[in-house]
């Protein structure tokens, strides 16, 4: 408690569950409510009709805001969600660690009866499309969090027949996402205490481990230590930079063996300006920081009344499919890891999102908390 600047410090509840728990009341509010029809998934998304232009201030957006049809992976990724807060907050909050299990269950209950409802990767007016035609491993992944929470064995028995729980490619190389989240639901079973069998929690921690060592040989083969193979510069690049040190910091938690803290954090050098472009992607830390990232009112490049991103804010970062006008005009011909541009408009490189910054605050902690 009172470690981060947040307003609810000092209410004897550690900061950063304050500050996750406004995401969690989001995602809660996303189920849809007993009694009506299929009660228990989750909405979609939510966005506005069209896309808002750039600079927009939020009480100037006049475009109206659209719920959108509920689907499998939203559902199983609150029943994920919730059942680890049920977990973490039930000795600060019992009551809301209840409210989160209600949550979990009929959203793993809901999914189950609706196993294939998809959303279509055509919807994509005014927002992101996140569309996922594979969702086993969502299912696994909220598996794993509900039997690590729980102890049942009907979580349990989902854990172990779900083949994502043996298959030896769940750590891609590029590092999982929200479109992959197979590795999730192993780490957490990994690192949650639980009642698997010993050698099936052994052969599952030794999973995280030997993933953690095949980036650390990735790191090792190039000029800049990035845990991230040269095919990987891909749209939130940084988000699996970021990603694939937690993978390497929790390597170090399970062995305690130092290079695996040390991989973790050169992936922070690499977020924070160790890399081929000299250049740090986190707003206010660095000599040469990210100013100027795509966002709707930080935006003080298209409107000087308006202000730059505050400090800690990532960039999505180096993208070599130059997938927006500024970056196509700007950084034709760049190496990978160098097609990122400082620039608004740019929103393949220099986006910002809340899972981009989630890994990166945990590295942060991390490396304040390891020493």
């Amino acid at each position: 408690d009172s470690t981060l600047r947040v307003p609810e410090r000092g209410n004897r509840i550690p900061d950063v569950l304050d500050e996750a728990r406004w995401e969690l009341d989001f995602l809660m509010r996303m189920q849809i409510p007993e009694g009506e029809p299929r009660a228990g998934m989750a909405f979609h998304k939510v966005h506005d009709a069209a896309w808002t232009g750039l600079p927009t201030r939020p009480e100037q957006d006049a475009e109206p805001r659209e719920l959108h049809a509920p689907s499998t992976a939203a559902t199983l990724n609150l029943a994920a969600a919730a059942a680890q807060c049920a977990r973490v907050y039930a000795p600060y909050d019992a009551a809301f660690a209840a409210r989160c299990l209600d949550s979990a269950r009929r959203a793993w209950a809901a999914a189950k009866a609706n196993p294939d409802l998809l959303a279509p990767g055509s919807d994509s007016t005014g927002g992101g499309a996140y569309d996922d035609g594979e969702v086993g491993d969502e299912f696994y992944w909220a598996a794993a969090e509900l039997y690590a929470t729980t102890g049942e064995a009907r979580y349990r028995d989902a854990v172990t027949s779900s083949p994502y729980h043996t298959a030896s490619d769940v750590f891609a190389p590029i590092g999982f996402s929200w479109q992959d989240t197979g590795a999730l639901g192993r780490i957490v079973l990994a690192t949650v205490p639980n009642h698997l069998p010993a050698a099936d929690r052994a052969r599952v921690r030794a999973s995280v481990v030997s993933a953690a060592d095949g980036l650390l040989s990735t790191m090792a083969g190039q000029g800049y230590a990035v845990p991230l193979p040269a095919d990987g510069y891909v749209w939130g690049s940084n988000g699996q930079v970021a990603n694939n040190g937690t993978l390497l910091a929790v390597a170090y938690e399970l062995t305690g063996q130092r290079r695996y803290r040390t991989g973790a954090l050169e992936s922070l050098d690499y977020l924070l300006g160790r890399n081929a472009l000299g250049h740090s992607y986190v707003t206010g830390y660095g000599a040469r920081t990210a100013q100027n990232q795509h966002h709707r009112f930080w935006a003080h490049q298209y409107d000087a009344s308006l202000p730059n991103p505050p400090a800690g804010s990532i960039a999505g970062g180096a993208n070599a499919g130059l997938q927006d006008p500024v970056a196509q005009e700007k950084l034709q011909g760049c190496a990978p890891a160098a097609c990122y541009i400082d620039d608004i408009g740019s929103y393949s490189t220099n986006e910002v999102a809340i899972n981009w910054n989630a890994p990166l605050a945990w590295l942060a902690a991390f490396a304040a908390e390891r020493d």
